[in-house]
């Protein structure tokens, strides 16, 4: 993969990329907010690994403007250990994961890594479908009563493990670990701002809503009744 790190410290950002390079990636980095932005949008990486304290611009602005721009590499963010606010912000500003600091190398290539697995689980279905939204696994496409719906690739992987089986009921432990594949720090608060901002991409501009809570079980998508 082609990785882009914004690291304001030099030696961090040093020791992440050689480590990345040694895993047989492509990896670049920034030092600074506004250049690593720059760089974001021009040289189009894979994926990202942002730093949420940054001079010129910081994580979160950053992270608003990929969005803004439909930037469609996945994030990981790295942040302070025990900023529990700033993990949660990070995650509903579109970052697909985050790391606290400090941290092992080898743990964060297994992160990158596994954001760069394309899906969740392997599929043998090329569309998913269920009422009016319609997923297109091979292209990563996903489109409701005919709209394009544009997802993070998180979001993505998300959506399509409840679509790979529609109307069973998903427990956020489970989620996590299709999705996730480890066990997730903060598993239940991460699966729900992911469930959040999928209704708003894609129920909240439709009467009839397709992902549905059932309460102290989990998650579930199926057909309006």
């Amino acid at each position: 993969m082609r990785i882009l790190v914004i690291e304001d410290e030099p030696q961090l950002a040093r020791h992440v990329t050689s480590a990345l390079t040694r895993h047989g990636h492509l990896a670049s980095s920034r030092h600074d907010g506004a250049e690593g932005l720059q760089a974001a949008l021009a040289e189009t990486p894979d994926l990202i690994v942002l730093d949420l304290n940054l001079p010129s611009l910081d994580g979160l602005t950053i992270l608003g403007r990929l969005q803004a721009a439909a930037c469609p590499a996945r994030v990981l963010i790295l942040t302070a250990r025990g900023d529990v606010e700033h993990r949660v912000k990070g995650l509903n500003a579109g970052a697909d994961d985050y790391l606290t600091k400090p941290f092992s190398l080898d743990e964060l290539v297994a992160r990158v890594e596994a954001l760069g697995r394309r899906g969740a689980t392997p599929t043998a279905a090329d569309l998913l479908k269920v009422s009016d939204l319609q997923m297109d696994v091979q292209r990563r496409r996903v489109m409701r009563a005919g709209r394009n719906v544009a997802l993070s690739p998180r979001e993505f992987d998300v959506l399509q493990v409840l679509m790979q089986e529609p109307g069973r009921v998903f427990s956020r432990t489970e989620l996590c670990e299709r999705v996730w594949q480890r066990d997730h720090e903060y598993d239940t608060r991460t699966v729900e701002i992911f469930i959040t901002r999928l209704r708003k991409k894609v129920d909240s501009a439709f009467t009839s809503p397709l992902i549905h809570t059932i309460r102290s079980v989990g998650y579930t998508i199926r057909a309006a009744s």
